[in-house]
């Protein structure tokens, strides 16, 4: 019994000090994230969506879709709350493509997960945002191409959400926004240092090399798909995806991850369902799949 203890002692230790590490590296990303994200959300999300609105005074045309993207990628929004916001601008005559290009993009990325997204380095974090961004172009130029003359959202029912930011006196709007904000994601912060810090004790380093690692197309593949299952929350995953580049997991691999991840999240799946139906669900998800590992084989040939 003894030594079943000391065993047992021993390996919590071990997990601690791998804990630790982790926490003391990522921390302030995950707070300063969080605090610029509330600030953006506060004081600046109707600014971008009405920025947004404003394009359809614009004939862009099919250029549209990169400022939507762009301001897709500024959205504080998760996607139930983007949703209601792209149904209105639907009714108001917005054009599809510019929506999808919009709403991919919102799905992806935002302000708060690429401060997250720099604690993996300058590397990982350019190609996080190129490629989110080239996602939600893609996805408009499909749309544009193939959706035209039809219908691909539909949007009956839905209606904009209330805003919770509503306090009088703007210092305690934003630091209750700052408290949904550590409400909604510390669990899944500790939760993925935790699952990082139970890889590195216990996955040899070798194993990570040969699944994720080299080139091979086989590494982005399996990157890309268990980013399904495994992404509950973007800061919950950058302690993982640390971890992983730090034991062989080759960049496109992670950059396949960083697309399969949030495009399937189970919330904003749930959401999209809603607004698309199945056919056009399936389609999204057949686009996710093949976007993620093409691009996470073209991030290997160049990095």
């Amino acid at each position: 019994m003894n030594n079943i203890m000391a065993l047992i002692q021993r390996e919590f230790i071990y997990i601690w000090y791998y804990f630790e590490i982790q926490l003391r590296q990522i921390f302030w990303y995950w707070i300063i994230g969080m605090a610029i994200g509330s600030l953006i959300s506060v004081f600046a999300k109707d600014k971008i969506h009405g920025a947004f609105a404003e394009l359809q005074g614009k004939k862009l045309g099919l250029l549209g879709i990169i400022p939507a993207c762009i301001l897709g990628i500024l959205s504080p929004l998760c996607m139930y709350g983007t949703i209601p916001i792209a149904a209105s601008f639907r009714k108001q005559g917005m054009r599809e493509d510019w929506l999808a290009a919009f709403m991919m993009a919102s799905i992806l990325l935002n302000p708060q997960l690429i401060i997250y997204s720099a604690a993996l380095g300058m590397t990982a974090l350019v190609v996080r945002i190129v490629t989110c961004f080239l996602c939600g172009c893609f996805a408009g130029l499909l749309l544009f191409l193939f959706y035209r003359d039809k219908d691909f959202f539909d949007f009956e029912g839905f209606e904009e959400l209330a805003s919770h930011d509503t306090h009088p006196n703007p210092v305690i709007r934003y630091l209750l926004n700052f408290w949904r904000n550590v409400k909604a994601t510390g669990i899944y912060f500790l939760i993925g240092i935790l699952l990082s810090a139970l890889f590195q004790r216990y996955v040899p380093q070798n194993f990570m090399v040969n699944v994720f690692g080299g080139n091979e197309a086989w590494g982005v593949l399996m990157a890309a798909t268990i980013g399904v299952p495994l992404y509950a929350c973007g800061g919950g995953t950058i302690p993982l995806l640390q971890a992983w580049l730090i034991d062989g997991m080759s960049m496109g691999s992670a950059s396949a991850f960083m697309i399969t991840g949030p495009a399937t999240k189970i919330t904003n799946l749930g959401a999209l369902k809603i607004a698309i139906g199945w056919k056009c669900f399936l389609l999204y998800i057949l686009f996710v799949m093949l976007f993620s590992f093409t691009s996470g084989l073209i991030v290997n040939i160049f990095i």
